[in-house]
């Protein structure tokens, strides 16, 4: 039996830790979940930018991010949203807004390397809220691959399980991550929306018997509905959402149950 397994990246194959900095109060909110963030409302998006992060501790911190971005012609992309948003409403929305600086991003960075030191890569990004045409939150994010990823990889891979990941991230982060757990980039798919994630789910089905969808939040909920088999995984927070709950088909605590579920799947025979 051909199997395929798409894991997202971030929660999924990395743990990740996040700060979000409130830009109406002033409050950091630490270990926060961007999904939930952007969940809150219906026109809520999160915007990724693409850009190393060097870049941004040498800015002024008094300039507008909004001039950042056009001075530097920085690309942002629409990583995840619970409706559908279009990327020039967003980056509109983004260019007019007079209120966010580079200081409030450089403050959410800081947070992130203080709390975790060993970061495997950085993404800083933009939370935007359409119904009141402004950007509520800047969120920062470091990951480090979980100890037992590149073991659960490798052991995939001589099963003869095609491997890939879609992840809302950019290429920049995710060649490192590929690189690190023996994944060839041509199986690496970058900027993957929710509906980016169930396009590759379905069209990995017309090549392999069965397709597994492995993640973690609201942005991978279209593609575990479109695979054979659904696996959300708990192991960055320990909790289980029921909207998630209710789309997985299995729940896991650990990257490492991947291989039984794998096993499982090749005893059974193809219908």
């Amino acid at each position: 039996m051909k199997i395929a397994v798409v894991f997202d990246s971030a929660g999924t194959l990395l743990r990740m830790h996040r700060v979000a900095k409130d830009i109406k109060t002033g409050e950091f909110l630490d270990n926060v979940v961007s999904t939930e963030l952007v969940g809150k409302k219906p026109y809520c998006a999160l915007m990724v930018m693409q850009v190393d992060s060097t870049r941004l501790v040498s800015c002024p911190p008094d300039m507008k991010i909004s001039d950042f971005i056009r001075k530097n012609g920085i690309d942002i992309e629409v990583a995840c949203s619970r409706s559908r948003i279009e990327k020039t409403d967003a980056l509109k929305l983004i260019e007019n807004n007079t209120e966010v600086l580079m200081n409030d991003l450089q403050e959410v960075m800081a947070a992130v390397k203080k709390k975790c030191r060993d970061i495997f890569y950085m993404g800083v990004g933009l939370i935007i809220d359409l119904d009141t045409d402004s950007i509520p939150y800047v969120i920062c994010t470091g990951g480090r691959v979980y100890p037992n990823t590149p073991n659960v990889i490798k052991t995939l891979n001589e099963m003869g399980v095609g491997i890939f990941i879609a992840s809302g991230d950019s290429m920049r982060n995710l060649s490192v991550l590929a690189m690190n757990v023996c994944v060839p980039l041509q199986c690496v798919f970058e900027i993957s929306t929710p509906e980016r994630k169930e396009e590759i789910v379905k069209n990995l089905k017309k090549e392999y018997d069965k397709v597994i969808m492995v993640g973690d939040g609201i942005n991978d909920v279209l593609a575990l509905r479109a695979a054979d088999l659904g696996v959300l995984s708990i192991q960055q927070t320990g909790k289980c959402p029921p909207l998630l709950c209710e789309e997985a088909d299995i729940v896991i605590k650990d990257i490492g149950e991947i291989i039984g579920i794998v096993e499982t799947l090749h005893k059974k025979p193809v219908l």
